[in-house]
């Protein structure tokens, strides 16, 4: 299956780097994994609600132009929450809906604009709380690879 992530924004920590590479490299053997980075927007301190708008927007703009035909899961807090199992069970359904082309998007640091929203073809979570988006990709790396390892009885740290 061909993996691609669209992400806002860069890593710049070296740290983050380092376990992206790291899941990338262990995911190699399950998925054809793409990391697509697409440029974020400067976000002003005082912002207001029609500005950071109109930054999502920009910036969903160049995240539905790497998207191309693929089986869509944005992630978003309002999305569907799994446990690791289920989510494993959901990554074998994503080899049949996507027909093997499935991206995950990832937000900048004022989550996604609407177009991304209903553009995609489900939400997912991992928590109620905010993260990072250069920490989501970590997070979001490591529980494709547990789902992996689950899928396949495979022994994975709990």
């Amino acid at each position: 299956m061909n993996i691609n992530i669209v992400a806002v924004g860069g890593i710049k920590e070296k740290f983050y780097r380092d376990a992206i590479d790291e899941y990338a490299k262990r995911l190699s053997r399950y998925a054809k994994l793409n990391i697509i980075e697409v440029k974020d927007e400067k976000t002003p301190a005082d912002a207001k609600a029609l500005k950071e708008d109109k930054i999502k927007q920009t910036e969903a703009e160049r995240i539905l132009s790497k998207i191309g035909n693929s089986y869509v899961v944005a992630l978003a807090i309002e999305g569907k929450k799994y446990t690791s199992e289920s989510f494993a069970k959901r990554m074998e359904n994503y080899d049949i809906l996507s027909k093997g082309n499935l991206t995950f998007v990832i937000g900048g640091s004022l989550g996604l604009h609407a177009d991304v929203l209903d553009r995609a073809d489900e939400c997912l979570s991992f928590s109620d709380m905010t993260f990072p988006h250069q920490l989501m990709r970590v997070i979001l790396l490591e529980q494709i690879y547990r789902a992996y390892r689950i899928r396949n009885n495979e022994p994975y740290h709990k």
